[in-house]
C-alpha cells in the first residue's frame, strides 16, 4: 500500500513525503474528487500553501491572494452554487462523449457536488488587482497574461497535495457566478477569484492516467507538421 495516502499529522511525516521525486508526483498526479470528511491539520494546509508561493508570477509581483475555507456555512453556500451550475452544465452537455473515462469522470464530479460540504478544506485561489484592456491589441493575449500568475502557484500547490498524499482537484463551477462568490467570501473589489483547489484525505488513489501519445500534440515550427506522430 502507497504509504502517502495514509492521513497523517506528522509533520516530519509530511516533510518526508514531499521529498517524493517530482517525476513521480508528476506521472500519477490526478484529479482526486472523492475525499473523507475528517479533517486536515491546518499546518498541513499551509505548507501546501507555502510551496504555491514558491512558483513564478508576471513582473515577480507576487500578487495570489488564498481564501481557506473551513467553515460549513460558507461551504454549503458554494455547494449550493456548484450545484446550480452544475445542474445546467450536465443539461447541455455535448451528448457524443459517452466514452468509459468520461463516465467514470462525471461520476466522480457528481459524488463532489453530493458531498461538497463534506469536504474538509477549499482552497479559493484569488489574484490581486484586476487586468485591464491597455493600448495592446489582445486582450485575451493580456488575460492570459494576469491569469499566468497565479496557476502556476495551483500546480505547486496540487503538486504538494500529491506528494504528501492529500486528495486534491482544482475546479471553477462554483465560482461561476463572481458577484456571489465575492459576497461569500468578503473579497474587495480589487480581489479576483480564479479557482477552488479542494483538499482532502483521499477515498480513492492516485495512479497512472491515460494520455495522449506526445507526437500527437506535438506540432514542429509550424501547426500540423508532426513529425514524431508515432
Amino acid at each position: 500500500m502507497d504509504r502517502t495516502l495514509v492521513p497523517t499529522d506528522d509533520m516530519n511525516d509530511v516533510e518526508a513525503r514531499l521529498r517524493m521525486p517530482l517525476v513521480d508526483a508528476m506521472l500519477t498526479q490526478r484529479a482526486v474528487r472523492r475525499v473523507e470528511p475528517s479533517p486536515v491539520d491546518d499546518r498541513i494546509v499551509l505548507r501546501c500553501l507555502e510551496l504555491a508561493l514558491e512558483a513564478p508570477t508576471a513582473s515577480n509581483g507576487q500578487n495570489w491572494e488564498f481564501v481557506v475555507v473551513k467553515d460549513p456555512n460558507v461551504k454549503a453556500s458554494l455547494a449550493a452554487q456548484y450545484r446550480r451550475i452544475w445542474r445546467l452544465y450536465r443539461a447541455f452537455r455535448p451528448r457524443g462523449a459517452k466514452d468509459g473515462e468520461t463516465g467514470r469522470v462525471l461520476k466522480s464530479v457528481q459524488w463532489q457536488v453530493d458531498h461538497f460540504e463534506d469536504i474538509p478544506v477549499l482552497v479559493v485561489c484569488c489574484l490581486r488587482g484586476g487586468w485591464r484592456l491597455p493600448l495592446a491589441p489582445n486582450p485575451p493575449l493580456i488575460m492570459s497574461s494576469h491569469y499566468g500568475s497565479v496557476y502556476p502557484s495551483v500546480q505547486n500547490l496540487l503538486l504538494a497535495a500529491r506528494s504528501i498524499g492529500l486528495g486534491a482537484a482544482l475546479i471553477t463551477l462554483p465560482l461561476w457566478s463572481n458577484m456571489v462568490a465575492r459576497r461569500l467570501l468578503k473579497l474587495p473589489l480589487g480581489v479576483e477569484p480564479c479557482c477552488i483547489v479542494t483538499l482532502g484525505w483521499p477515498k480513492g488513489r492516485y495512479g497512472r492516467k491515460p494520455r495522449k501519445a506526445v507526437g500527437t500534440v506535438a506540432h514542429l515550427d509550424q501547426y500540423g507538421n508532426q513529425p514524431w506522430v508515432p
